[in-house]
């Protein structure tokens, strides 16, 4: 199994992050694409620990849209950011996550919508895949990925929520479609029937860590050990195993990713 978006770099894990690390890996999970927000001087330092206790995991490095006013006097270099700190981090593997929410509204929407844009612009000139977070932004972000992937930008729409016609129109583009511990949950009936729909050649696994705990966790930090209850629950809306799902993913986490 693989973990394809946590923040093993969030402080939260700090204190315990080499008993974190050990019971993923008891839990079977081989390898974990850990976010990084661009910038943050903290989260790099982590990063380093994390790299060094798992050797075996990856990065992406990217501005939230939640952080995108930060660059409100000039867009442009949030993707200088992203591009210099890629340069100096050999594990990194995407850009992200990164994206658009009119749900928080923490930065401006035109601002967010430039942010985003600039990084997918970044993305399709490195030729690396994109981490995509987006809320109650449907159509602007699927506007942008068309405007400025034009095809040729990989990605995932990260812990997925939307419903059939976001599914659909995200395949039509070549990305793939990665489910968290939303997936478990008693109310989540509409994404469940959605998520049946989706083909498992391009569904991922994921915690998003340390949110979004699966039942039976519920309530407690998650971590990527818990990405197994997920491939549990994706397994059964398609008639497989937990383990066969998670063989699954990880294949396409490597078709994706090319860690």
């Amino acid at each position: 199994m693989i973990d394809s978006h946590c923040h093993l770099a969030d402080e939260v894990f700090a204190p315990d992050l080499e008993a974190v690390i050990a019971r993923a890996r008891n839990a079977g999970v081989e390898r974990a694409l850990v976010i990084l927000s661009a910038g943050d001087p903290k989260e790099s330092a982590q990063a380093e620990r994390v790299e060094a206790l798992w050797p075996d995991v990856r990065f992406a490095i990217g501005v939230h849209p939640h952080q995108a006013h930060q660059f409100a006097d000039r867009p442009a270099r949030a993707a200088d950011l992203v591009r210099a700190q890629s340069a100096h981090t050999p594990s990194a593997r995407a850009i992200g996550e990164i994206g658009i929410d009119y749900h928080y509204d923490f930065s401006a929407r035109d601002v967010q919508l430039e942010v985003f844009r600039v990084q997918v612009r970044l993305a399709r000139e490195l030729r690396q895949p994109v981490v995509i977070h987006t809320r109650e932004a449907d159509e602007d972000t699927l506007a942008i990925l068309r405007e400025e992937g034009g095809g040729e930008v990989a990605g995932v729409l990260h812990c997925f929520t939307g419903g059939p016609s976001l599914a659909r129109a995200g395949l039509d583009l070549g990305l793939y479609v990665s489910l968290a511990g939303i997936i478990t949950f008693p109310k989540a009936a509409e994404l469940r029937e959605t998520v049946r729909a989706v083909p498992v050649d391009r569904l991922l696994t994921e915690t998003d860590s340390p949110f979004l705990a699966p039942v039976p966790h519920r309530g407690s930090r998650n971590e990527p050990a818990h990405v197994a209850r997920v491939a549990e629950a994706l397994g059964a809306l398609h008639g497989l195993s937990a383990d066969e799902l998670g063989r699954l993913a990880a294949a396409n986490f490597h078709t994706l990713f090319r860690p």
